[in-house]
């Protein structure tokens, strides 16, 4: 899958989270001379020490004094701004700066499918492994892994031709990759995230764009027939379009009258399917589109989607109890996936939300409160939260954080109620990620419903 060549090489790793462990061993595996720094120092545990004993050498912090022109690559954490010291002048010797997939893909010579986008990656990454699993019949092992939570490096080493990977990616991640050639690349929409690394809106989607940007004419890129981006994605890309659209009948992967279609074929309808809410059909549609080119049976994809009920944090379907539903959206962080989120229900709903305020305009979520009959605001966006429920006139407490919100939420539910966390902003002024926050929420969920407060 690349040109890139280790053996003999000279690396620096920068940054030593999962991505950077994984990196250290395979570029070891590889024959690679390893150098690893970090901004903090590194626990000694029984993996450092085997490495360190393998010969990777620990050299401190990841300070501009690290980097010389005797290393052939950098290969850095995803979320490491190119702005800091060492990448910067790495960049000025001219020495490549990489991510951890690029030394996975290394060696990689099976089916290649990849998945980015703003909203929805991890949810269709997962539909897609899984519907392709359930259809082997002894073919070659389906693997899922990227930016879903396992390093490339710790997945790929025992591979072969006739394994398929499928692999979730970041803009951060296609940063770090020379070049890419997936069988099957999808792009499920691209929203105006994390400019706080890429400045632009612009730098964003041709970060994006570069999972597509080598394919050759013989292998397939998935769009999202409704993106306003969709003409310049498809003008970068020299694959075979397909599209997915669930107000399109005429595109490859489609819904008409309640009936989910792809290729023609009818698959089951969306009411059976056990996923709920807009941006669901759209993670469903994009997965039928690339399971159906990769060539998955439609008893395949029925059985997923059955059975299917979410990934943690993302509209995750957690538990009914006295006739009141729970849900939980920690990974809602920006307002087009909250926006998704309440117009998911028609039921009465108490939505709880708040977290970091990064200066977005809140007020857009007005036309999405419809259903919403009890506002629960925490974090820094509180009152600006508490200002949309006055605006339409809805009850509201404010609340220290998500577990007090929870526990209200039970307290105050009634049958043929839906419980929702939607924070419709990041976790970071009180909790170190969204599933940390997603954690603290159905873990005060459970303890307030088992104690009967409801």
């Amino acid at each position: 899958m690349s040109a890139l060549d280790f053996n003999g090489k000279k690396v620096l790793v920068q940054g030593w989270a999962k991505s950077g462990q994984a990196a250290a061993s395979r570029l070891l595996e590889l024959g690679a001379q390893v150098v690893v720094v970090n901004r903090d120092p590194i626990p000694v545990t029984a993996a450092q020490k085997a490495l360190a004993a393998a010969g990777v050498v620990f050299a401190g912090a990841d300070t501009a004094e690290q980097v010389d022109a005797s290393f052939d690559y950098v290969v850095k954490n995803p979320g490491i701004s190119y702005d800091q010291a060492l990448l910067k002048k790495a960049a000025t010797l001219q020495i490549p700066i990489l991510t951890e997939v690029a030394v996975a893909l290394s060696t990689f010579t099976g089916r290649l499918i990849t998945i980015t986008g703003s909203n929805g990656k991890t949810t269709t990454t997962t539909l897609i492994g899984q519907m392709l699993a359930a259809d082997q019949q002894g073919t070659g092992r389906v693997v899922v892994a990227g930016n879903i939570g396992t390093p490339v490096c710790q997945v790929v080493g025992d591979l072969g031709l006739a394994d398929t990977l499928v692999l979730e990616l970041s803009s951060f991640q296609l940063l770090g990759l020379p070049s890419i050639q997936p069988d099957i690349a999808l792009i499920t929409n691209v929203f105006a995230n994390h400019l706080d690394f890429h400045k632009t809106r612009a730098n964003y989607l041709n970060a994006k764009i570069r999972i597509t940007k080598d394919q050759r004419p013989d292998q397939y890129l998935v769009l999202n027939g409704q993106s306003a981006d969709l003409p310049t994605i498809a003008h970068a890309s020299a694959a075979q379009k397909e599209l997915f659209d669930a107000h399109d009948a005429k595109a490859f992967a489609h819904e008409q009258g309640g009936q989910l279609v792809v290729g023609q074929r009818y698959v089951m309808d969306w009411a059976d399917v056990k996923l709920v809410g807009p941006q669901n059909l759209e993670n469903v549609l994009a997965a039928l589109a690339v399971a159906q080119l990769a060539g998955a049976s439609v008893q395949a994809m029925r059985t997923v989607l059955r059975n299917f009920a979410g990934v943690a944090h993302r509209l995750e379907y957690l538990f009914e109890k006295e006739g009141v539903t729970y849900y939980n959206d920690s990974k809602a962080t920006d307002i087009e996936a909250t926006e998704l989120a309440l117009a998911a229900f028609q039921q009465p709903t108490i939505w709880l939300a708040g977290g970091l305020d990064r200066g977005d305009d809140l007020s857009r979520l007005a036309d999405s409160m419809a259903n919403v009959r009890l506002v629960l605001a925490f974090g820094e966006t509180q009152e600006q939260i508490v200002a949309l429920a006055e605006q339409k006139g809805l009850p509201f407490e404010r609340v220290a954080d998500v577990a007090e919100a929870a526990r209200l939420a039970v307290a105050a539910a009634k049958p043929g109620d839906v419980v929702l966390l939607s924070p419709a902003a990041a976790s970071w002024d009180q909790y170190p990620n969204f599933e940390i926050r997603g954690q603290r929420y159905v873990a005060a969920l459970k303890q307030a419903v088992d104690q009967g407060e409801a």
